[in-house]
This record gives C-alpha cells, structure tokens and sequence, in this order.
C-alpha cells in the first residue's frame, strides 16, 4: 500500500481497490467488481455504489460492454477524480465520474457522440460483463429509509428503503400520482438508519436550465436502487453531453440535509424585497365554491372526481365547485366574513374565473365587470390574486401547444417563442392598469407538465426547454411580465426547489391529503420550504379540511407558521358542518394576533 496524503482527503492504492478517506466518509473504489463501497469513517457501509450508467437515445439502448478501464487520481489538494471509461452501444465513449470532496461525492456522466436522449439511469445501468453477468446493475441498499421531501398519498415522510420515490412535475390525484402537490420540490432524498446512524442525502445539484427531465425517480427492487430520469426524446445530444451532477453527503439529519443542497446548487437570483402587503391575511375562495357545491364532501364538489366518475353522478343543472366562481358569490362571503370582523388583505379568486384557461378571458356571466371589481377591492384596502392555471392548453392555438400523437394540444409549450409572447400580452393585461388592474397571480397545476416520447411539439424550435426548466421557462415569462406591469404584483407557487427561488414571492403548501392531521402536514410542509427557501413567504394554505375541528386547530396553527389563508366562510365543505359566530370570531382572533406579531 502506497499512501498519498493531503491536508483533507487521503488516497491509498491497493491490489485492485482505490481507497479514499475522509473525516466524512470512506469510499472504496473496487475495479473488478466495478463498485465504489461508500461507507462512515468507521466503516459501516452506506451503500455499495453501481459504477455503471445508461444514457438511452431515442433509436439505441445504452449498454456498457467488454471491460472498463478505471482511472483514478488526485486533482490538486481539495478533489480525487474517479473515471470508469466504457464501452457503449449507443455512444462513442462514456465515462461515469466520481468527483470526491472532504464533505461529499459528485457523480456525473460524459458521452460522447449524438442523438436524441431518452431514459437515463445513474447509480446504476444495464451491462454487459464478460463473467457472463448481464442486465440491470444497481447500487445495493445498505441503510433502513427513505425520506422523501415531497408530501405524498400515502403521507409517509420516512419510508422504507424498498419504497419507490417521485419527485418532479408530474402528477395528480390518481392512485400512484399523488406526488405532485409539491412541484417541483427539492430534488434531495435522504437514506437513514434506523433508530440512529446518521443520514446520506442524494440530491440532483444543476443550474435549473439543465433540468430537462420531468421526474427524478428513486427506483428500488430487490436490494439495490439506481435513480431515473425521462428526458423523452426531448434532448439532442449534439458531439457530447453530461448529465446533471448528484451529490452524495452525509448529514446529521434531513432537514440540516435540505439546507446544504439548497447551498451546493448555483444560486437563483434571490427573492426581492417583500411589499408589505404580501404578509397580509388571504382570503380564497376555492373552500367556500367547494362547500356551496351544493353538496358537501366528494366527489360532488371536486372536478378531479368528477372527471374520474362521469358526469352521469352529477344531476343536471348542479353547480359544481369551479362554477361558482362567481362576484355574487364572492361578494357573499366577504361580506359575511366582514360581519364578523373578518377582513382579509389579500383576496384569492380561484377556478374559474376565465371563459377558457389558456386565454384568461374573464367570464362574463361569472364577473360581469371584473376591472371594476378589483377596483372595489382596492377602494377597501384589498388586494386581488388571480388563480392561474399552468399548462393549461384550452383556447390556444396548436401551434403553441405540445400535442399528443393525433395533434389534440395537451399543455402550452414554454419552447414556443409564440406562446410565451402570448402569455407575457395575457398577464400584461390582466396585471397591467390599462387592463384588469390585478395584484398578481396564485399559480396551480405545475404538476401537469407534458412528458412521453409521443409528444409532438408543432413549432418548437430545436433544442426547446423540456421538463422541469420548461416549467421555469413558463414561471419566469409570466413572473416578469408581472413585474413589468406591477412592480410589487405578487406571484405565488407550489414550487419549493431553490431553482425556483428566481419566479416566485410566495410558496403556497397546497391542497392537504385526507386523513391524517392538517396541523401535522403544515408542520411539515412549512419545515421544507423554509429548508430550501428561507427567505420566501409561505402561503398556508387551508383545503380540503375533513372537520370542523380539524379546521379550528389549523387556523390557530397557521399564523405562527406563514401567512394566514382561509379557504371557507359558511361551512365546511368535507363535513357539512356549518361555521358558526364563535368560528369566524376564532379566525379574527388569530388574525388580530398575527397582525400585532407582523407589526411589531
């Protein structure tokens, strides 16, 4: 053994091993069975880490073959590089790289030639070896859970390493897609021992434009793991390509983890100063359309059901939730609340006001005069927010939409240059003075990107942003625009990745999962966004709430942890349990109480 020692990082050569020892870890480089043992400083394994890779085109699968070659050596005293050249059938070279730090290892992979890319696999990939072993290979799993920073249905914020995790901008509220209520949310799991052994986190680390992949997927099976990444035909590779860097460190918990990936990223652009007002107390109406439905609970008052059962459970003529975006209906609950020394700051006109979603059109028959509304609201002291459905291809023209094989539009293309010039005109006009004259925009549906390698995209250019950095492309057009035509408009997301820092004000924690406690999923949901975006307001949030208890706890809780957002004003819609005097005045209560504590 022939030691070389640096001030933090110390390299040794064995018979066919590479090790490298830090005051953090171990990580022991096995050139036969091409793996790279991860493990504490005193020597419990982590994982035994997959040194191969495969990066799909469209035309080709990538499958390393024959034997390796590993390089390893020290670059300069703060990094050793590991190098694993292989063979590949669907690029000229390929070469996955560990880079090691005293604190952490970056993973990453080159390729070398062209093509479109399709599913790529890191921390593990199909081979070929010449002992005759083929197939998928896979890091081993050598630690007890997963901690997932995206609320989930089932809520299991730490589960068992054997269960699969999503993390990215696609989903809804269908059985195994209910992963989106955060999207994107940090892309940072982290491994634990249970009941005590410290955390390994492993976090995608790239500027937000190179995620151009819609979903991070940690995919377990049979002892071993490897994440994935669909970048669906969407990327040409052009003379060589690298992906995103993962980052593997260890950390005393989660949380501590979330902080540091939210430092190892390239920073976004920071938050601007906050408006006074963007602190203040919201009122939206999406609860009270819900609980006026006329029938509380599901599935009558929620289009997702709706769109699963057929129309045939509604009878005729009953008005569901969205159709109740109405300024009668508006002008209702506020004055109610009112009565009852409720008086929001802000105010949230949810689904639908608009003729067609892509459009924004106010609907006529809805808000017979919406300028003149908002210009109301602003007599008394109020703010206006306009709920913004994203994506959301209704009344565009093809052209700027990307389609599904038989060319029906499926969601608004951000690699438009035509759509995102027709959605900086549409906000311009909703925000501007000579148009609506509104105080910005609660964006929803992030979680509906389009993905596949079916899609069709009728006139966007080559190279278009895809997945999660379209996502950003099409957050960043209308958070400028908004800003252009109101300096102090506010722009409120889902979208609690600190990528995402740069197109938004505000992180809402959106809609809670039923039925586990909502001051518990507040609680949580407040802890990750405050990990990975400190210096953003959070929006609190309030639907769908099962009880009336559930809901008096909730908006006792909520001051301490965001911004104050009640979602209800005559009942509850779940329970059909009505708020009485005593409630509104509990809401008034901890409104006045959060106002003096924002004073102060």
């Amino acid at each position: 053994m022939h030691p070389v020692v640096a001030s933090v990082i110390e390299l040794t050569e064995g018979a066919g091993t590479y090790t490298i020892a830090t005051a953090d870890y171990l990580l022991q480089v096995r050139v036969p069975q091409l793996t790279a043992v991860l493990a504490d400083p005193d020597g419990r394994i982590w994982s035994r880490l997959s040194l191969f890779a495969s990066l799909d085109r469209v035309d080709r699968p990538d499958e390393t073959f024959g034997e390796p070659r590993v390089r390893v050596w020290r670059d300069g005293a703060e990094a050793v590089e590991v190098a694993v050249d292989g063979s590949s059938t669907a690029w000229s070279g390929k070469s996955v790289r560990l880079r090691c730090f005293a604190d952490r290892i970056e993973v990453r992979v080159h390729v070398e030639g062209s093509g479109a890319l399709d599913k790529v696999q890191l921390l593990g990939g199909r081979a070929s070896r010449p002992n005759g072993a083929c197939g998928v290979f896979r890091s081993s799993i050598e630690y007890a859970s997963v901690f997932n920073p995206g609320p989930t249905e089932p809520i299991q914020v730490t589960r068992p390493a054997a269960a699969g995790v999503a993390l990215g901008i696609v989903g809804d509220a269908t059985a195994g897609r209910l992963h989106g209520i955060f999207s994107p949310p940090p892309l940072c799991l982290a491994f634990g021992r249970e009941p005590a052994g410290g955390w390994l986190t492993v976090g995608v680390v790239a500027p937000v434009e190179e995620l151009r992949f819609a979903q991070m997927r940690y995919a377990p099976l049979d002892g071993g793991f490897l994440l994935e990444f669909d970048y669906d035909g969407q990327t040409d590779v052009v003379d060589s390509f690298v992906t995103p860097t993962v980052v593997l460190r260890r950390v005393p918990d989660p949380w501590q983890g979330l902080a540091r990936y939210r430092a190892d990223r390239p920073p976004s652009r920071p938050a601007g100063e906050a408006a006074g007002w963007w602190a203040e107390p919201i009122f939206c109406g999406w609860g009270a359309q819900c609980a006026a439905a006329p029938i509380p609970g599901q599935p009558m008052s929620h289009p997702y059901y709706l769109s699963e059962l057929g129309p045939a459970v509604v009878p005729e003529g009953m008005p569901v939730a969205f159709d109740l975006a109405r300024q009668d209906r508006y002008d209702e609950w506020l004055a109610r609340l009112a009565c009852h020394g409720v008086v929001p700051g802000t105010v949230v006109v949810d689904d639908r006001w608009q003729l067609a979603y892509g459009t924004g059109e106010p609907d006529p028959a809805h808000w017979p005069d919406l300028r003149a509304w908002i210009a109301e609201r602003h007599a008394a002291g109020q703010r206006v927010l306009l709920w913004w459905k994203a994506w959301d291809p209704t009344g565009l023209p093809e052209s700027e939409c990307v389609t599904d094989p038989s060319g029906r539009p499926v969601a608004a293309d951000p690699g438009s240059p035509a759509y995102l010039e027709r959605l900086t005109a549409i906000v311009t006009r909703l925000v501007g003075p000579d148009g609506l004259d509104a105080d910005g925009f609660k964006v929803d549906y992030t979680q509906r990107a389009p993905t596949g390698r079916t899609s069709r995209r009728p006139t966007a250019p080559a190279g278009a942003v895809w997945g999660i950095a379209a996502l950003h492309r099409l957050l960043a057009t209308l958070y400028q625009a908004a800003k252009a035509a109101k300096p102090d408009a506010l722009v409120v997301t889902h979208t609690p990745h600190p990528g995402f820092g740069d197109v938004c004000d505000m992180i809402r924690l959106n809609d809670l999962l039923e039925p586990d406690p909502a001051v518990d999923q507040l609680v949580f949901r407040h802890a990750v966004v405050t990990a990975v975006l400190p210096h953003h307001l959070i929006d609190t949030d309030q639907w769908p709430i099962a009880d009336l208890a559930h809901w008096r706890a909730y908006v006792q809780t909520q001051g301490r942890l965001g911004v104050p957002a009640l979602y209800y004003a005559t009942r509850i819609d779940r329970s059909g349990e009505e708020l009485t005097a005593a409630d509104l005045e509990l809401v008034a209560d901890a409104w006045r109480a959060y106002r003096t504590r924002l004073n102060r």
